[in-house]
């Protein structure tokens, strides 16, 4: 692996953790189960708008034209915001009781994010 794609892949869960757990407000969380709610929208848009920061930040290293970008931020948006719908889909039911399955939901859930970032880092490479 390159540095480019380290850089890449530390900005991307550096900026996972703040849109997710540093600046999401309670109007997002609250709302992100709502389907077309603007508070999930919100929340989506914050992850996309990050995301392209990080991809203009590494411009120079990994060149992208501007239809793929724009490709990868529109799947970044898309992808994000119905990952969270549906957590809080399949959640609902754990909430309370915080158990085992609702860490293992929530686990789920990051760890697709985490995909995500591998996904818009393997295409940006191509």
């Amino acid at each position: 692996m390159n540095d480019a794609a380290l850089w890449t892949l530390v900005l991307l869960q550096l900026k996972h953790f703040v849109c997710d757990f540093v600046v999401q407000t309670p109007y997002q969380l609250r709302h992100k189960g709502i389907y077309g709610h603007p508070g999930g929208l919100l929340h989506a848009g914050l992850h996309t708008a990050a995301t392209a920061a990080v991809l203009a930040v590494l411009q120079a290293w990994i060149p992208l034209a501007v239809p793929q970008m724009l490709a990868l931020l529109a799947a970044e948006f898309m992808l994000h915001y119905h990952i969270d719908w549906t957590k809080e889909q399949v959640m609902r039911p754990y909430v309370q009781a915080q158990g085992p399955a609702y860490w293992a939901i929530f686990g789920f859930d990051q760890l697709l994010h985490q995909a995500t970032y591998v996904a818009i880092l393997y295409v940006a490479l191509r």
